[in-house]
């Protein structure tokens, strides 16, 4: 496919993922001091009376870690999932700050001029995960007590993705870790969609201008933290796993998926990947595209 049709396709598909109104949860729940610190919870529609806890889906929302992408934009595709009978916790994270002088042009209105977005913060973002997910469970007692905690499967899309999968693997983390735990997470599952989940190939490929290297507090970093947030080193997890992946993405190519399974492969580890013909990176969770059914039923196949 030519270039420009690519980008075309590609600026289609974002701005009909992006052009949908969010959907305001049922209750928000702090699980920190932090603005940031937040999980929006989104009561399953259409189940009432029929005395069967709904399977959990947690949610990690992408945006290469950088702070004009919040959790805003997955509130259609949390609510696209409690309308299909899920419980949903839609948890917000902190992502990169505004610095440097350098051009502004990506930066977010109103964050003036020679602003650059940085993807991530070292250590934050890694600590607000597993401190969502491990309070999770005390939460969703009082916020969903129609969900079903044993029955719960870790979604996470594009830098989500990313995030979702290493939240799955803390029990592999290197030893002095401090976001280790004793043994795997209670998860029916991992379904990470286009999730930059190979740090070096997606270095290799400029994934969203180098995120995955600013992500770890920048180059000079970044072989030092890699073991301690590349989920592709962070293998076997024994927790079932499965990619969904376009074949058209231009954002997080199919490589970096492939990486990834490549990588569990040879660790021992089958990890199942849905690849999607003619799909690019954002109808995974857009919920009028045939993609974000597809996603749906991987969900469901886990989680029931």
């Amino acid at each position: 496919m030519p270039d420009d049709v690519a980008a075309a396709r590609t600026a289609a598909e974002e701005q009909s993922a992006f052009s949908h109104a969010p959907v305001a949860p049922d209750t928000t729940t702090a699980y920190g001091d932090h603005p940031d610190q937040v999980i929006d919870f989104y009561v399953p529609r259409g189940t009432g009376g029929t005395g069967v806890l709904a399977p959990l889906v947690v949610v990690l929302h992408g945006g290469a870690w950088r702070a004009r992408y919040d959790r805003q934009h997955v509130t259609p595709f949390a609510d696209f999932l409690a309308r299909r009978g899920f419980a949903v916790a839609n948890v917000e994270y902190r992502r990169g700050e505004l610095t440097g002088e350098g051009p502004g042009g990506n930066a977010p209105a109103g964050d003036g001029e020679g602003a650059t977005p940085v993807a991530g913060r070292w250590p934050d973002t890694f600590d607000d995960v597993a401190a969502a997910l491990d309070a999770l469970p005390g939460l969703v007692r009082d916020a969903l007590p129609m969900a079903d905690p044993r029955r719960t499967v870790l979604t996470g899309h594009s830098a989500g993705g990313h995030l979702a999968l290493w939240a799955a693997a803390r029990h592999v983390l290197p030893a002095d870790a401090p976001w280790r735990t004793a043994r795997p997470a209670d998860l029916r599952g991992v379904v990470a969609l286009a999730p930059i989940a190979d740090f070096e190939v997606a270095e290799k490929l400029g994934v969203c201008g180098g995120a995955s290297a600013q992500l770890l507090g920048g180059e000079g970093k970044f072989a030092e933290r890699r073991p301690y947030a590349d989920p592709a080193l962070l293998l076997p997890t024994g927790i079932a796993t499965t990619l969904v992946q376009g074949r058209t993405d231009e954002v997080v190519p199919m490589a970096v998926a492939d990486a990834y399974a490549d990588a569990a492969a040879k660790a021992g580890e089958m990890v199942g990947v849905t690849l999607l013909e003619d799909v690019g990176h954002f109808p995974l969770i857009d919920p009028v595209a045939d993609a974000c059914a597809v996603v749906v039923e991987e969900i469901a196949q886990l989680a029931w």
